[in-house]
C-alpha cells in the first residue's frame, strides 16, 4: 500500500486510534494511526528515492504530509470541543472497543439517549432508545444492576448526563462512547435506520453540529 493510500485510510477509516484523552485514568492513548503514517513516510522516502524522480517523490511527500497535518488538526479540534462538553463523570470508551465487544458477542446494554427523530434516522444496531428529554428512572428498572451499560448520543454530552443518572441509581459499570454516534460513524462502523436496515444517514442534531460528522449523510 502506498504512503498516500495509507494516510487516506488512516484519516477516513481509523480515526478512533488517534490521540485521545482516557478520562478514566487521565492518560493519553498513543496516536497509533498517525505515528504509523510518519513511519510510512520515512519508509516511503527510503524505498522510493531515485535521483531521476525527485519531483515525484517531493510531490507525494507534500500531499502525504498535508493529509496528516489536516487530519490531526481536525481531530484535535474535535477533541478540544469534547473537553468543553464532558464533565468526565462517566468513563469513556472508544467506538472500536465497543465494536470489539460486539464482535466477541459480549453481553452489553447499549442505550441511545438522543431524540426519537434522531434515533429513527439511524442508531447503532441493538441500541435501546431512551428519550433524553423525558426519560425517568422507570426506564431503567428492567436493567440488572450488574449489567455492563454503554450509553451514547450525538457526541457524548447528553449520554454523559444519562450516565450520571445511572450511577445515582446504583449502576456501577457505565461507559460513555467517546464522540458518540458521530465518532462511531466516522470510524466506518455501521448504523441502521428504524427498519433495522443499514444506512449512511446520521442525524446531526442541527446544522452547526454537522461539521463533526465527516463520514456519512448529514440529516438535520
Amino acid at each position: 500500500m502506498s504512503f498516500i493510500n495509507y494516510s487516506i485510510n488512516c484519516i477516513f477509516s481509523n480515526r478512533t486510534t488517534s490521540a485521545r484523552h482516557n478520562y478514566s485514568g487521565g492518560q493519553d492513548k498513543p496516536a497509533n494511526c498517525y505515528e504509523k503514517s510518519l513511519v510510512k513516510l520515512v519508509s516511503f522516502q527510503i524505498s522510493q528515492y531515485n535521483p531521476s524522480s525527485n519531483f515525484y517523490l517531493i510531490f507525494n511527500m507534500t500531499i502525504g504530509l498535508f493529509l496528516i497535518i489536516f487530519s490531526v488538526g481536525a481531530q484535535t479540534e474535535f477533541d478540544d470541543k469534547l473537553k468543553t462538553l464532558y464533565n468526565n463523570t462517566i468513563v469513556t470508551i472508544q467506538p472500536v472497543e465497543v465494536k470489539n465487544l460486539m464482535i466477541r458477542k459480549e453481553k452489553i446494554v447499549l442505550l441511545d439517549t438522543r431524540g426519537k427523530v434522531e434515533y429513527d434516522v439511524s442508531h447503532i444496531q441493538g441500541a435501546k432508545f431512551i428519550e433524553y428529554e423525558s426519560y425517568s428512572s422507570n426506564d431503567f428498572k428492567h436493567i440488572p444492576k450488574n449489567a455492563r451499560i454503554i450509553v451514547y448520543c450525538s457526541v457524548g454530552y447528553r449520554s454523559e448526563r444519562v450516565g450520571e443518572k445511572l450511577l445515582e441509581l446504583g449502576y456501577k459499570n457505565v461507559h460513555n462512547i467517546y464522540g458518540g454516534i458521530f465518532e462511531w460513524k466516522n470510524a466506518g462502523f455501521e448504523v441502521v435506520n428504524k427498519f433495522n436496515q443499514p444506512t449512511d444517514s446520521v442525524h446531526t442534531y442541527n446544522k452547526s453540529w454537522a461539521k463533526w460528522l465527516v463520514k456519512g449523510i448529514k440529516v438535520y
